[in-house]
């Protein structure tokens, strides 16, 4: 069947191909200036990771040192619906940049037919009648089709899918280190939880003896009732706020399991009250670096690029499309000799379309997409500002927490000394369970402060690593 395809539209092809390849319409991207400082506002006195060299290489959760978050967070990505819709939507993405490439190139097409017809018979007044006749018809047939991209409207097609396919693995890696960063926020809570529980219950064992110290007292007629009430509000205002934190522990771990993929009925995590901790210094580098290290931000610049191609895209429509066609087959009311030099046929040739009048139709696009590409732009800034924003936000919370934890370890062991030494004057019997009572009270507060003062230093030690984009680099 070589005559179905001639040498010659094979030339013109290739011809088409090298001269008028190159033409692209619409602006060439150049990534726009995004505001950017020098340095980190915050990070003045901040305590750098020394040396860095010594730091793991791997997950950024595994700067914290805890088996049990590694095992956890692993799970975040074979497991959390959200990130596998993500991961779906980048994997529809690809398809499609496939797609568009593929409008790059001819389009070949084959058809093969039989039919049979008949015509009817019919009568007239002289009552002679004629018969019709049954006729068939069988074809082969290829055609060739090809847009020839002179102005780049198809290569801009691609461009702007291949950039839409890059935010989506942007956007793929931002669900994942949200999911990630929630789950250690989850689990750092769920975990000091723990330990506050746990110093309730040792709390509660010691109100549970002194009423029973108290109660043997008013017994013998040595303390007051006052004494006793006071005693008995003390250890069931203890018990209803361990209550309290219990619900709040049953919630972090739903949650936790929900960012696995698991239903909270399956899914359990013991209480480890003895559970220790440890905090990273984190390496920060320059603010730069956030346009290297932030899946957001990564999104935002690729949706800019996208949007820039989508312009040309747009200008394309001014100028006619060519496609170069061509088909060719057989035809013949016999099968057996369908395939005969007498029943072959074929044609070829271009065809050039394009918009006459469209009253302003295409200027109107075209401005759309100049303004599409603008709106990028604000979003692509704002997203850097944002970034830059939350990593100075965690920055001084972070710095002004150490000498504050400081500060209230000290004014929790003064007070466990106050308590003690109030619960020695009550039993030689030189002061009332009040004073006890409320020195015991504020002990427990400073200890509990000092435990959610642990608790909000881990989860925003987790939100800086986020906010610095986690382990994640647009290479």
């Amino acid at each position: 069947m070589n005559a179905l395809l001639p040498s010659r539209l094979c030339v013109a092809v290739l011809l088409a191909s090298s001269l008028l390849g190159g033409c692209m319409v619409g602006p060439d991207y150049h990534k726009p200036a995004a505001p950017m400082s020098t340095t980190f506002k915050e990070a003045q006195g901040w305590k750098a990771a020394s040396p860095q060299d010594e730091l793991p290489k791997g997950p950024w959760w595994e700067l914290y040192q805890d088996p049990q978050l590694n095992a956890l967070t692993a799970q975040v990505q074979l497991n959390n619906q959200n990130v596998a819709l993500y991961a779906a939507q980048y994997r529809q993405a690809l398809a499609l940049v496939r797609e568009s490439r593929a409008d790059l190139f001819p389009t070949l097409s084959g058809t093969a037919s039989s039919t049979r017809s008949e015509t009817g018979t019919g009568s007239s007044s002289s009552s002679t009648s004629s018969s019709g006749g049954v006729s068939k018809e069988h074809s082969a047939s290829l055609s060739l089709s090809w847009e020839a991209d002179i102005w780049g409207k198809l290569r801009r097609t691609v461009e702007e899918d291949r950039a839409s396919a890059q935010a989506s693995a942007a956007d793929l890696a931002n669900a994942t280190l949200s999911a990630q960063s929630s789950l250690a926020q989850d689990y750092f809570q769920l975990r000091i939880l723990d330990q506050r529980i746990a110093l309730y219950r040792e709390t509660i064992t010691g109100y549970e003896r002194y009423l029973q110290i108290i109660q043997n007292k008013y017994d013998e007629q040595i303390s007051s009732r006052a004494d006793l009430a006071t005693g008995k509000t003390q250890l069931q205002s203890a018990q209803a706020s361990m209550l309290d934190l219990q619900w709040q522990r049953a919630q972090y771990e739903h949650a936790i399991a929900l960012l696995i993929g698991k239903a909270p009925a399956d899914f359990a995590l013991a209480a480890d009250p003895g559970w220790k901790y440890h905090v990273p210094s984190i390496p920060l580098g320059v603010p730069s670096r956030l346009l290297e290290r932030r899946p957001d931000i990564a999104a935002a610049e690729r949706d800019m690029a996208a949007a820039n191609a989508a312009v040309g895209v747009a200008t394309a429509a001014y100028y006619p499309d060519l496609t170069l066609s061509a088909s060719g087959g057989y035809q013949s009311s016999t099968l057996s000799n369908l395939f005969s030099v007498p029943n072959r046929f074929w044609s070829i040739g271009p065809s050039l379309t394009g918009t006459l009048l469209d009253f302003g139709a295409t200027k109107a696009a075209v401005e759309q997409a100049r303004h599409a590409y603008d709106a990028k732009v604000a979003t692509y800034r704002q997203t850097v500002l944002t970034g830059l924003g939350e990593v100075e936000d965690y920055l001084v919370e972070l710095r002004t927490l150490e000498p504050e934890l400081e500060a209230r370890r000290n004014s929790a062991q003064s007070a466990e000394e106050s308590a003690s030494v109030s619960r020695d004057q009550y039993e030689a019997g030189v002061i009332d369970y009040l004073d006890v009572a409320t020195t015991q009270a504020t002990s427990l507060s400073e200890r509990q402060t000092l435990l959610s003062l642990v608790a909000t230093q881990l989860v925003t030690s987790v939100q800086l690593q986020a906010a610095l984009g986690g382990s994640w680099t647009g290479e």
